[in-house]
């Protein structure tokens, strides 16, 4: 168990910094109106901005995957949006680009377009999406995605078979585990027996049970719902402290890469904990 992985290049887990990955959308469903971008030149400006802000790796999604509303776009439409969104990055952004599905067309698409990691929602239930990152030799960043009845178990324990499951698909269809990173789906679980806030509160507060999964952990609260929810805000531009205060929860806590909307904040976040969380190691 070696807690490594590389994406595309970069490195991540132990003993490395923790990164950052900067999230873009060409989908106006998404729930941050802030992040999306559906202007080529525009998409190109907000990636190298994220780039320029200290960004490691920038992830591009094309439909929205919020789980209290369900999407209404084809396959064909993601293909087309997230294939034309990757084109316009890949060769002028300095860092790789992620592609944000859990359809094996769009992420056709997006790798035939210049990306280089697959962020998978579904941990890798399809199939057809296993064996196309096996065959690309794509980065793999698989979430814990919860199923139809809600768990009788605690969240983080919840989280850990959930994720342990998505990395038994990988080693089936052959990826390499140094190529894959794991997200505890952060927002994602709203039909469970407490409510979706407590529940991401107590999984990011039992980070460090899913340590013994041996994979590096991606993890994204940037802005999410569960802290509007903690904090009494509906809005998403009024969540940044709450997302700042919930990234240095994570940190602390053991994730190795931090997905946000908001890079130079987050990453100011970011290393102000692994300082104190390092510091107390050491003296």
């Amino acid at each position: 168990m070696t807690h490594r992985a590389i994406l595309a290049g970069v490195s991540l887990g132990r003993g490395v910094p923790v990164a950052v990955m900067g999230v873009l959308n060409v989908s106006p469903e998404s729930f941050h109106a802030g992040s999306v971008h559906t202007d080529g030149d525009e998409l190109l400006a907000a990636a190298l901005a994220m780039v320029d802000a200290g960004a490691a790796l920038v992830d591009v999604g094309a439909r929205s995957t919020a789980p209290y509303g369900a999407s209404s776009v084809s396959d064909r439409d993601e293909c087309e949006r997230l294939g034309r969104a990757v084109e316009a990055l890949a060769a002028k952004v300095p860092v790789p680009i992620s592609a944000d599905t859990a359809r094996p067309a769009p992420a056709r698409a997006a790798l035939d377009a210049g990306a280089r990691v697959i962020n998978d929602i579904s941990g890798l239930r399809h199939p057809e999406l296993a064996a196309l990152v096996r065959e690309r030799g794509a980065g793999a960043i698989l979430m814990a995605f919860p199923n139809d009845v809600p768990s009788p178990h605690p969240p983080a324990a919840t989280v850990k078979t959930l994720l342990q499951e998505a990395l038994a698909r990988a080693r089936g269809a052959g990826i390499p585990e140094e190529r894959v990173v794991l997200d505890p789906g952060i927002g994602f679980f709203r039909g469970e027996r407490v409510a979706w806030d407590q529940w991401d509160a107590a999984v990011l507060a039992g980070l460090q049970d899913l340590d013994s999964l041996g994979r590096p952990l991606c993890v994204g609260v940037s802005r999410k719902s569960f802290l509007g929810a903690i904090i009494g805000r509906d809005r998403t531009e009024d969540r940044l402290a709450a997302s700042l205060a919930a990234t240095a929860v994570a940190v602390w806590n053991g994730a190795s890469l931090v997905r946000t909307h908001d890079i130079a904040e987050t990453l100011d976040a970011v290393r102000i904990a692994e300082r104190i969380r390092g510091a107390g190691r050491t003296l």
